[in-house]
């Protein structure tokens, strides 16, 4: 796929594997430079608020932001999914019947579940699997500089969690970033988008295989998680490709 493809060529590139220059990258789906020191870079977690988070304590430091997601190039060619990984990604996949998804009468087809990219993303927020759970470590990584703790993206009070801490009183809540498993309640993800071929009324026709023009994605078609949010644009609030006035009207007609 063609965004799989442009990722696993910016995390090689960050990893010094080959050299990318600004002009071939769609500014869209990546921006490679701005996830250093962001939320999603673990090696330099929080950095521009100006705190650091326990590396060595809460998560292991691998030394480079890509390696918590993307696989490493020299280990492309083996791929995570014979070692349990989700298929093309460097985490481990959840159960097949781990989620709850949305459901209602109106919806155009139910999907049980996500499909790999919106599990990349559910592989942290929905709290069951540490942040640094990676199937690959980094070349040489020695196991005795495990961090002492893997702490979960998890609101619950125990020594694996995040909210052991971020709780709201010893530090800021943690349960906004806490998905859950149950998506009941969320926007659906991983379904076919309703407006593809004029199919639904009540949808607008994508502009392009890949998406509309103002930046909001499909995945082979489908709405994920990706979609609406772009994890390697961290100065845009909640990570939205489009602002929030903007984002709805993008694919709903009324």
């Amino acid at each position: 796929m063609r965004i799989l493809g442009l990722l696993t060529a910016v995390a090689a590139g960050i990893w010094g594997a080959t050299a990318i220059g600004a002009d071939d990258i769609d500014p869209n789906i990546i921006i490679p430079e701005k996830i250093l020191g962001s939320k999603h870079d673990f090696t330099g977690l929080n950095r521009r608020a100006g705190v650091a988070a326990m590396p060595g304590l809460a998560f292991s430091d691998y030394g480079t932001p890509c390696i918590y997601c993307h696989i490493p190039p020299d280990e492309e060619e083996i791929g995570s999914s014979f070692m349990g990984g989700i298929p093309g990604w460097n985490r481990f996949k959840q159960a097949g019947d781990s989620f709850s998804t949305y459901d209602s009468r109106t919806l155009d087809n139910k999907v049980r579940t996500p499909s790999s990219i919106s599990l990349l993303c559910l592989s942290c927020h929905d709290g069951t699997m540490a942040v640094d759970m990676t199937v690959f470590k980094p070349d040489g990584w020695d196991s005795a500089e495990d961090a002492a703790l893997h702490l979960k993206l998890n609101g619950a009070d125990d020594l694996e969690s995040c909210g052991k801490c971020h709780n709201g009183n010893a530090a800021h809540s943690i349960a906004i970033k806490h998905i859950g498993t149950d998506l009941t309640n969320d926007h659906p993800i991983s379904m076919e988008y309703a407006g593809l071929n004029f199919k639904d009324q009540d949808f607008r026709p994508p502009d392009t295989p890949f998406g509309f023009n103002n930046g909001i994605k499909l995945y082979d078609n489908r709405v994920e998680c990706a979609t609406c949010h772009n994890v390697h644009n961290p100065d845009v609030k909640l990570l939205l490709r489009v602002g929030a006035e903007q984002l709805c009207e993008t694919c709903h007609i009324k």
